[in-house]
């Protein structure tokens, strides 16, 4: 349905949007935890590393196609609030089409290099068959992630972020349903982990298709919609691509992180394993902020409402930065006890809990970071977001966790605080290109 975010509080339209948003981030962080909490109790700690390695490789995937689907979100909202219904239904056509295109790409291209993949991540011997059939099961799935991310794009341009959590509220229960199935009673190991995930995402999409066929959305593409048009998906990839890019080389700094892990032996990669996804459950604010205000400063910008578009980044980093900083106390206290909820290995937890003990101070900087990134995307800028996280990632991020995990060999607290310090380049390149940004406006006016 159909919502308009140019009028009203812009304080308690961010809540209205953010909290399903929110929720289905949690959601969807749940649906990949559950494969590492299930498999934890039922297989060994190298069938937790395969899982998650197989499942970082999914994520890196995955953000990748929901920054691709942004330059949807974007340009749908930007419609909307300009009264274009006509242009938002070209939008959406020209959606599924170059979806359609990429998702069946991508599947052949990763099914021929499982192997050389799990290779290039160092993965452990004893991990090693666990995670290619993890991933060959998962990579036969990418239509259907696909499918589901670029109709929650398409709902989240038009102001609705309800719809979305829906869907993956149900993938979310049958992938627990049949995690227990395939892992715990039928014994399948990493590759039933995989077989849940899929077939949950399946079922997702059958019934948001349901759900679009029998709603009134408020747009109505019509078959030449769904022709490609250059215009119209140019528009799509400048704002996608450097989005799009910008969380691959992101989570491809995470994925040499974990390969340094993975050097250091089994217990150092599973504690590394386990504290990404926590840590994938803090971002959870900070995800849905960045999402929350591209959607609503989108709209904002194409009803030529600047001063709103810039008080939602303002109300957005407040609650990032507060959120951040009770995490980040908090985590001080209860790490170890928190890394021991996915396994009771004491090595694992000891390496884990000083890892997040580290790194959950991110949450504060990049949430500050993320929320920018969704401002400067709402303005058609999206190229800035992908530059101050290349930055981070080439001049600190990767760079620290080498030579911490070089020079403190037991412990991996040093390697954890690569992620905030590369986080505070981050905030301090955003808040340079805002003030250029304005400077040159009012230049210009």
């Amino acid at each position: 349905m159909e919502r308009n975010l140019t009028t009203g509080s812009v304080f308690k339209n961010i809540l209205y949007f953010s909290l399903p948003y929110l929720l289905s981030y949690f959601l969807q962080t749940l649906y990949g935890m559950a494969d590492l909490f299930i498999i934890g109790q039922f297989g060994s700690v190298a069938d937790i590393t395969s899982v998650s390695v197989g499942s970082q490789i999914m994520h890196m995937l995955t953000v990748m196609i929901v920054g691709l689907s942004m330059g949807s979100t974007v340009t749908i909202g930007r419609s909307i609030g300009a009264g274009n219904r006509g242009e938002a239904s070209k939008t959406v056509g020209n959606t599924v089409t170059l979806f359609m295109i990429v998702s069946l790409a991508a599947t052949a291209v990763l099914l021929v290099s499982v192997n050389p993949i799990v290779s290039i991540m160092s993965t452990p011997e004893e991990a090693f068959s666990g995670t290619a059939a993890y991933l060959t099961i998962c990579f036969m799935g990418i239509p259907f992630i696909t499918a589901y991310n670029i109709i929650s794009s398409i709902f989240r341009g038009m102001g609705d972020s309800k719809s979305p959590m829906y869907f993956i509220a149900v993938a979310c229960a049958a992938n627990i349903g049949l995690d227990y199935l395939f892992i715990g009673g039928l014994g399948l190991g990493p590759a039933g982990a995989a077989l849940g995930t899929t077939l949950s995402q399946t079922i997702s999409v059958v019934i948001a298709l349901i759900v679009i066929l029998k709603r009134d959305m408020g747009i109505h593409p019509v078959k030449t919609d769904f022709k490609p048009e250059r215009k119209c998906m140019s528009q799509i990839l400048r704002i996608g691509i450097p989005v799009a890019l910008q969380d691959g080389f992101i989570q491809i700094a995470f994925i040499v992180i974990t390969v340094i892990a993975n050097q250091r032996g089994l217990n150092d990669a599973a504690a590394v394993g386990i504290v990404e996804k926590v840590i994938g459950i803090f971002f959870l604010v900070p995800s849905s902020m960045l999402s929350s205000v591209s959607a609503l400063a989108a709209q904002n910008i194409g009803a030529d409402k600047p001063e709103r578009a810039k008080l939602t980044l303002k109300y957005a980093i407040y609650i990032s930065v507060g959120f951040g900083t009770v995490i980040a106390v908090i985590t001080q206290i209860f790490s170890e006890q928190i890394v021991g909820i996915f396994g009771d290995d004491a090595r694992v937890i000891l390496l884990g809990g000083e890892y997040l003990r580290s790194y959950v101070w991110d949450c504060i900087f990049a949430g500050v970071h993320f929320c920018f990134s969704g401002y400067f995307c709402a303005m058609g800028r999206s190229e800035i977001s992908f530059l101050h996280n290349i930055l981070s990632i080439v001049i600190v991020r990767i760079p620290f966790a080498y030579i911490a995990s070089e020079m403190f060999s037991d412990t991996l607290y040093p390697m954890g605080a690569a992620a905030p310090l590369g986080s505070v380049l981050s905030v301090i390149i955003c808040v340079v290109a805002y003030i250029l940004i304005y400077k040159k406006k009012s230049a210009a006016e």
